[in-house]
């Protein structure tokens, strides 16, 4: 049985996943591929680099959220609650799994509502689709595979 509260997009990107996982663990790199138009921008200097570090976006409302960092492994995993500067993340995670494979990396892109329990965000919650988050995977690995060849 599906929870509809979990909602994934995989895609394979003709990376190594080290390449990758740069662009996704550095916030400032974060608005260059966001599928969503939700992200404005984040100061440099913030990469992630473990469990429980916290970093700073600017979202395009505009306001300020900070994302909580609960899962992480350097080239592989990484995942964050965001939350209103100050406040305890409302439930919901932002995730990214990649896996080598011939040919380059599958990229999920997860975002689990399970846990959700602000009113106001549930109704934005219920509206994201594998396809919204598909769209950030394309503008990742059209990122991703550009500098890839531009390095060739």
């Amino acid at each position: 049985m599906s929870d509809e509260r979990i909602v994934s997009a995989t895609e394979v990107i003709k990376a190594d996943a080290a390449t990758i996982f740069e662009y996704i663990a550095d916030p400032a790199k974060q608005p260059l591929w966001d599928g969503n138009d939700n992200l404005g921008s984040a100061e440099p200097g913030q990469r992630v680099h473990a469990v429980g570090d916290v970093f700073t976006m600017t979202i395009t409302k505009p306001a300020k959220r900070e994302n909580h960092v609960s899962e992480f492994e350097e080239g592989r995993r990484i995942a964050w609650m965001p939350a209103p500067v100050g406040e305890e993340p409302p439930g919901h995670v932002w995730a990214w799994r990649l896996e080598p494979v011939d040919g380059g990396t599958s990229v999920t892109h997860v975002y689990d509502w399970t846990r959700l329990q602000d009113g106001p965000r549930l109704d934005k919650a219920s509206k994201m689709t594998s396809d919204n988050l598909r769209a950030s995977i394309v503008r990742l690995r059209d990122l991703v595979e550009g500098s890839e060849q531009e390095t060739s």
